[in-house]
């Protein structure tokens, strides 16, 4: 397990996994997962002060939430389904792969994806969704 989790934790997860990737399918829900659950091992950079599924979903920064969905309640406001659990909690329990294995960020770019992002390095694209992990040296919580 990556982290501790509860039944409450799964089902928020997957609406959050579902409402950012829908549309990019099973795998492209996952990477978000990934990013999700690293955001939560990580102890560093703007990651310090949240060590829960649930503190991940409603981190603000720079006074908006972290996760676009959040503020606009298009999908996440609907019930978790079965499906998106079964992903959240793989994530939870073990899943992690590239290009999201070790990402702290991504967005959809209305472009291409640019080589970092706030100073981050591009790990790889899915889909619509760009990927960016920590600069070399500054995270290594998120590497375990």
């Amino acid at each position: 397990m990556r982290v501790k989790y509860t039944d409450s934790d799964v089902a928020l997860m997957a609406r959050m996994m579902r409402a950012e990737a829908v549309g990019e399918g099973k795998q492209g829900m996952l990477y978000v997962g990934n990013v999700i659950v690293n955001r939560a091992v990580a102890d560093c950079l703007d990651f310090q002060d949240v060590r829960n599924i649930n503190d991940v979903i409603y981190q603000v920064q720079g006074g908006n939430y972290s996760f676009e969905a959040v503020q606009k309640g298009n999908v996440f406001y609907n019930r978790a389904r079965s499906t998106e659990k079964r992903l959240a909690e793989k994530n939870l329990k073990y899943w992690r792969q590239h290009p999201a294995k070790y990402s702290l960020w991504y967005f959809n770019p209305y472009g291409e994806c640019p080589s970092t992002w706030y100073g981050q390095p591009f790990t790889g694209q899915y889909k619509q969704h760009c990927y960016y992990e920590p600069v070399a040296g500054t995270c290594a919580s998120v590497y375990r």
